[in-house]
């Protein structure tokens, strides 16, 4: 494992404590990971691993006690360098490709990005047409360096709003540029900064409980990327949403959403909700192997003899991933990895009915089911299919859409 250069003291690293990340990118699989020193924290939650974990040769070459800056070469049409991870030390650079240095590398910066300056702060991809051709901006200090990718060109730009980022990276089609543990979102062409930030970094891409004075939960959970644990839409279309220690609420006919903690409402639960549905005017909360039922009003009332064992009240064993039931029916649909589960509520006791399997996804994160059919959630997206049915048979994944934007109307 090379030195021992701080490594015992990232036991203690904590995201949710305001840190400030020496590098940011995202993984061919679409995972974003955040490195700090010789650690890197993948996804949204989580404890700190050693980077030498998942990219040994680090720190062989440099007892690593940190990493500059890296991304993720994004260009499917440039086979030799499409899906490759590129780490900026000091001078070197390293060229990782599935988790394997590639052959040669370490190289000098100079050599294999001629014009760009060795101690960067930052570096994030930039394909056409996000730039004007497949670029890879550079940042270092108040300079900012645009390397063409094709000619090997290098321009250097003035980014005036925009603070010194200490790393950035490009997620969901947006860039963002991160000073210490605020981010702002920014035009790749010019650097511009519309809209309300810096914003706090823990709001958004942490799954973090505890949260400043300033934070704006309403904001936070709605534009939040970390995925939902899950969702239900009530009989009279009031929607709710669950992730972490927080829940949103939107009521029928009203676009808004307002937030909570669901210690405030579902004080039973606490938090981290594993599946939630809706039936006759009842909230059915899943978590772990128990089921906790609340009757909708103000506020929603916890059930007398619950928490019932998940078993009784849906005769399959925990965890489970989501359940919904479609509107006008008794029956529990109940997904358990990519098993569905058909359960009869009018039965007692219950007899889970193997439904079918699904395919398409190894695992969804949440699920609800309304007039216009069933959405699944999975990471920061959603996926719409006409019927039960529909989404039993499906043999391709139809169009995502996310959920950010498109369930909670979010600009970004």
């Amino acid at each position: 494992l090379g030195h021992d250069h701080g490594h015992h003291a990232g036991v203690l690293l904590d995201r949710c404590q305001g840190i400030e990340m020496d590098a940011v990118a995202v993984t061919e699989e679409g995972i974003p990971y955040f490195f700090k020193g010789g650690h890197v924290f993948k996804g949204f939650h989580g404890k700190a691993e050693l980077s030498n974990q998942s990219f040994a040769e680090l720190d062989d070459h440099h007892h690593l006690g940190h990493v500059d800056a890296a991304f993720l070469m994004h260009f499917p049409d440039k086979p030799t360098e499409h899906d490759h991870i590129f780490f900026m030390l000091d001078t070197k650079v390293f060229s990782f490709y599935k988790h394997q240095l590639e052959t040669g590398f370490p190289k000098d910066i100079s050599e294999v990005f001629p014009g760009i300056p060795d101690h960067l702060d930052a570096a994030v991809v930039c394909p056409a047409p996000d730039c004007e051709e497949d670029a890879v901006i550079f940042f270092k200090g108040d300079e900012i360096y645009h390397y063409n990718v094709k000619t090997k060109k290098v321009e250097e730009k003035k980014f005036e709003g925009m603070p010194n980022c200490t790393s950035a990276f490009r997620f969901m089609e947006h860039y963002y540029c991160f000073h210490g543990h605020q981010f702002s979102k920014f035009d790749p062409k010019t650097g511009e900064v519309h809209g309300r930030y810096p914003k706090e970094a823990r709001d958004y891409f942490m799954k973090c409980s505890k949260f400043g004075d300033t934070t704006d939960h309403i904001e936070r959970e709605r534009c939040s990327r970390v995925h939902l644990d899950a969702i239900t839409s009530d009989d009279a279309g009031n929607i709710y949403a669950f992730r972490g220690h927080h829940f949103l609420e939107q009521d029928a006919g009203n676009d808004t959403w307002a937030a909570d903690t669901i210690e405030s409402d579902f004080k039973e639960l606490h938090s981290e909700v594993d599946a939630t549905f809706s039936y006759e005017n009842h909230l059915y909360m899943v978590k772990d192997d128990k089921v906790y039922v609340y009757k909708v009003g103000e506020p929603h009332t916890h059930l007398d003899g619950y928490p019932k064992a998940l078993k009784e009240v849906l005769g399959v064993d925990g965890p489970i991933d989501a359940a919904f039931v479609c509107q006008d029916h008794h029956i529990a649909h109940v997904i358990k990895g990519q098993t569905v589960y058909d359960v009869d509520l009018k039965a007692s006791p219950p007899v889970p009915v193997k439904e079918g399997s699904f395919t398409l996804f190894n695992k969804v994160d949440a699920a609800m089911c309304g007039p216009e059919g069933v959405k699944l959630f999975k990471g920061n997206h959603y996926f719409h299919f006409q019927s039960v049915k529909v989404m039993l048979m499906a043999k391709a994944i139809p169009e995502e859409h996310k959920t950010a934007l498109e369930l909670f109307g979010c600009d970004h």
